[in-house]
């Protein structure tokens, strides 16, 4: 069985929903192609084939349809791994939200767009007179105005300067219909466009001919201009990325190009710098205003050993960072590449728009026969005025509005979502998580922080601050998750951390050593006990830590119980709030973990959920099954990796804190920043999306209806009709563009 391949292209010129179709249908034409995917608003081509044809064949093609193609990268298309991850249980806490990027193929996903080729609607750069299509439309309306002029002073000669007007626009119409035609689109617009013009000027209809061609242009410009914006929403992200960085080698710092900068390399960020690349911090503190990509108003404090992404600002002190992603796989330039393959994927609405358009258009073509011809020869109409309303019903009829409506609003909707670190796999995705009744959240690191921090410090015979410090120093060199949280409180107390000598670590017990001359035991209650018994009150004490989900330690010194530190992985900020979101929007929410329910059970009661504890991953597949066989619409949200059969078993899988290269991959969606409240911002999202298509198509076939009766009646002609068609897709463009407005955090 041959392998399928896939080739990607970026296609220049290529700003409406009939360059997509008649490149679409051309390219699957080539022998060895199965499928293929057009982007309009991303500009992008993606072609699955089997190996066997001539690549070259599709660049020609394409050309010859008036665009220009160049090629992304080619890849295998191969299925998915499963992923694999061992189960959140106790307190094995882990990074999940890493940017341990590896290379994609399929070229830089952040290509600037080339110079104005072929079918150029609008301007991809520069002014919109500038372009080949804006020249096109000037030097149509001048014609047409000296056609005006001529036929005032010279009336005998006014048809035909008309004639030669509308030849101006034309001509360069009729090739691409023509073109189009060859390659397997008879019914374009162009196509039609053609037909209704030549037979208005056969009815003497020249001047509204020349109208009507001008018009068109004026439309298709305006089309180009919109869906430049929806487009500019997206590569506007690569701008936030600065072009050089300050590399340091040798002791010495210089400045090179962002692009050329390599992972592991060192960077030096001055204060007010933006990030050149994605990196972990190695020395520095400062605040990180992040709004440009997450859209957060808060900046984010950050020291050593925390990530920082591409484009985000550094506000107030200098930082040195090593480089964990290249300039074409940093945050940024994956997202830009994640929504553009998402746009070429087509949500259910918009294939069955296109199933329909199919159809649509030539039945248009027909009913426009059948006026033009059923009333003259059947019931003795005249000719020329039924000839010249079939022709204003093939204008009406184009279904470039109705087409673009369900694009249009998904591409925008995928945007949107991008610039707040949201990922949609595609339109269906995006439409269906309207659907969503239920959410089961993994724990760690998804409704907590995924790490313990220290909660409490007790002190018995020792000042609570001398606990800390006795700890503290056993501690000292350990990369055990509460000795980190621990370490972590003293240096944000400001306690000195004396030195400990004799350490030994006592595996599943604890840890001793000396300090300052006096024997220190830091470990668990039972092995605390079994040392020095512990009284009635020290015990209730740890019990209702325990009940709160915290693990508690104890501290001995020489002979006394110096006191206690209790440690938890803390929810997240949002976690309470994006929590009621969900439940205020009448969708079940529920926890699904493989900690202790003591653990699970302090963690739920403080965020108000329900909590399912003890679970293995075939555990909580099965309750996903259960609550799907119970009539629920099931999300999973989780890190993308674990507990795989539940991300499978469900409706839709979320990957939360997304940025490792398999939870992108295997989930259906992605809050690469890990806001709890993103999970009902998205279901909002294809809310709003899918209202937002309603719309569009209700406004494409509503005018539609108006104009074919006012036209059938007499009472519109040519120029209302193609009015009705690039009207009514400028319209529903401008109305899916109001998704791009962006959103405050948490809400859409």
């Amino acid at each position: 069985m041959a392998t399928t391949k896939q080739a990607r292209y970026r296609v220049d010129g290529m700003d409406c929903a009939a360059c997509a179709t008649k490149i679409d249908t051309a390219v699957r034409r080539i022998p060895g192609v199965s499928d293929v995917s057009v982007s309009v608003t991303a500009g992008t081509m993606t072609v699955k084939h089997d190996g066997s044809g001539d690549l070259s064949q599709i660049e020609t093609k394409v050309a010859g349809l008036g665009y220009s193609a160049s090629p992304m990268g080619e890849k295998a298309a191969a299925p998915k791994p499963a992923a694999t991850k061992d189960d959140h249980a106790g307190h094995d806490h882990g990074d999940y939200a890493g940017h341990d990027h590896t290379d994609h193929e399929g070229g830089h996903a952040t290509a600037e767009a080339e110079g104005l080729h072929g079918h150029d609607h609008g301007p991809s750069t520069g002014p919109w007179w500038q372009s080949k299509k804006g020249r096109l439309t000037i030097a149509c309306g001048a014609a047409l105005v000296a056609a005006f002029l001529i036929g005032r002073l010279a009336p005998p000669i006014a048809p035909y300067s008309f004639i030669a007007a509308m030849l101006v626009g034309l001509i360069p119409i009729a090739r691409r219909a023509v073109v189009a035609a060859l390659s397997g689109t008879p019914f374009s617009i162009e196509m039609l466009m053609t037909i209704a013009v030549v037979g208005a000027v056969f009815i003497n209809a020249g001047e509204e001919a020349a109208t009507v061609v001008f018009l068109f242009l004026i439309g298709e410009l305006l089309e180009g201009v919109a869906a430049g914006r929806a487009r500019a929403s997206i590569q506007s992200l690569t701008a936030l990325v600065p072009k050089t960085a300050l590399l340091e080698e040798n002791g010495q710092t210089r400045e090179v190009p962002a692009e050329s900068v390599a992972v592991g390399a060192i960077i030096l960020v001055r204060p007010g710098d933006r990030m050149p690349a994605d990196g972990v911090i190695i020395a520095g503190d400062s605040s990180i205003d992040e709004s440009p990509v997450t859209g957060e108003s808060v900046p984010v404090r950050k020291g050593v050993d925390a990530s920082v992404f591409a484009g985000t600002v550094n506000s107030d002190a200098a930082l040195r960072v090593r480089v964990t992603a290249a300039a074409s796989d940093n945050t940024i330039a994956r997202v830009v590449k994640l929504v553009e393959e998402a746009q070429e994927s087509k949500a259910p609405t918009e294939r069955f728009i296109d199933r329909f358009s199919r159809w649509y258009t030539p039945g248009v073509v027909a009913v426009a026969a059948l006026v033009a011809i059923v009333p003259p020869m059947l019931f003795g109409g005249v000719w020329g005025d039924w000839i010249y309303k079939g022709l204003a019903i093939l204008l009406i009829g184009c279904p470039c509005a109705l087409v673009i409506s369900t694009p249009a609003a998904i591409a925008a909707s995928l945007a949107t979502g991008a610039r707040r670190g949201l990922l949609l796999k595609g339109g269906a995705v995006l439409e269906n998580l309207r659907t969503i009744t239920a959410v089961a959240f993994d724990k760690t690191g998804t409704l907590t922080e995924g790490k313990p921090k220290v909660t409490d410090v007790v002190g018995f015979a020792k000042p609570a601050a001398e606990v800390a410090r006795l700890a503290a120093a056993l501690e000292t060199g350990s990369s055990h998750p509460i000795a980190v949280a621990i370490l972590g409180h003293a240096a944000s107390s400001k306690i000195p951390v004396p030195q400990a000598v004799n350490l030994q670590a006592h595996g599943g017990k604890g840890v001793t050593g000396t300090v300052d001359g006096v024997d220190i035991f830091f470990g668990s209650p039972k092995s605390a006990d079994e040392r020095i018994a512990l009284t009635s009150a020290q015990t209730a004490q740890i019990t209702a830590l325990n009940d709160d989900g915290k693990t508690v330690s104890v501290l001995i010194a020489g002979q006394e119980i110096a006191g206690l530190i209790a440690v938890r992985d803390e929810p997240r900020a949002d976690a309470v709030a994006g929590l009621k979101a969900l439940t205020d929007a009448g969708i079940k929410t529920v926890m699904l973990t493989g900690d202790n329910s003591r653990t699970a059970k302090g963690i739920g009661k403080a965020l108000g959920i329900e909590v399912r504890a003890d679970l293995l991953p075939q555990d909580k597949q099965r309750i996903v099954a259960e609550l799907k066989a119970e009539g629920y619409k099931v999300a999973k949200v989780g890190d993308g990796i674990n507990d795989a059969p539940a991300l499978a078993a469900a409706d839709f899988g979320i990957a939360m804190g997304g940025g490792t290269d398999v939870a992108l991959e295997t989930a259906d969606a992605a809050a690469l920043h890990g806001r709890v409240g993103d999970v009902a911002t998205m279901i909002e999202l294809s809310k709003r999306t899918m209202a937002n298509i309603r719309q569009n198509i209700t406004m494409a076939l509503g005018l539609k209806a108006v104009f074919l009766v006012t036209t059938i009646l007499g009472l519109t002609g040519l120029w209302p009709a193609i009015l009705a068609d690039t009207g009514a897709t400028v319209l529903v463009t401008l109305n899916a563009l109001r998704l791009l407005a962006a959103p405050k955090p948490g809400a859409v």
